[in-house]
C-alpha cells in the first residue's frame, strides 16, 4: 500500500461537464433520456424487435440506444420515443452564467 494520499474531486453532475464537452448539457439529457428507455425495455422485458412493433420506432434505432450511441438522436426524438413508451416527460430547466471552469466550453472537442 502506497503512503501517497488519495484527491478525492467532487464532479458538477455532469461527466460532460467535467470533461469539458462544449455541448455537455445536451449530452447531459439525451444520456438520461437514453437511460430511461433501456430502464424500460428492462423491466418489460422487451426486446428491440419488441419495443420496435409495439412503438414504430426502428428495432435498430433501440440497438442504438441500449449501445449508448446517442449522438444521431435529437432531445425531441428520444421525448417521442419515450412517448411512444407509454411516458410522460418532465423537464425542468435552469440557466445560469458559465463559471470559470467553463470558460473553454467553446473550444472544439472531439464528439463521442
Amino acid at each position: 500500500m502506497s503512503d501517497k494520499a488519495t484527491e478525492t474531486v467532487a464532479g458538477s453532475g455532469n461527466v460532460f461537464r467535467d470533461f469539458g464537452y462544449p455541448d455537455a448539457d445536451v449530452r447531459q439529457a439525451k444520456a438520461l433520456m437514453g437511460t430511461q428507455i433501456m430502464k424500460i425495455l428492462d423491466e418489460e422485458g422487451l426486446s428491440t424487435r419488441q419495443a420496435e412493433t409495439r412503438t414504430g420506432v426502428s428495432h435498430s434505432e433501440f440497438s442504438r440506444i441500449r449501445q449508448a450511441k446517442f449522438s444521431r438522436f435529437t432531445i425531441d426524438r428520444l421525448m417521442a420515443i419515450l412517448a411512444r413508451l407509454g411516458q410522460e416527460v418532465e423537464l425542468s430547466v435552469r440557466v445560469h452564467p458559465r463559471g470559470k471552469r467553463d470558460a473553454n466550453a467553446d473550444a472544439p472537442h472531439p464528439s463521442l
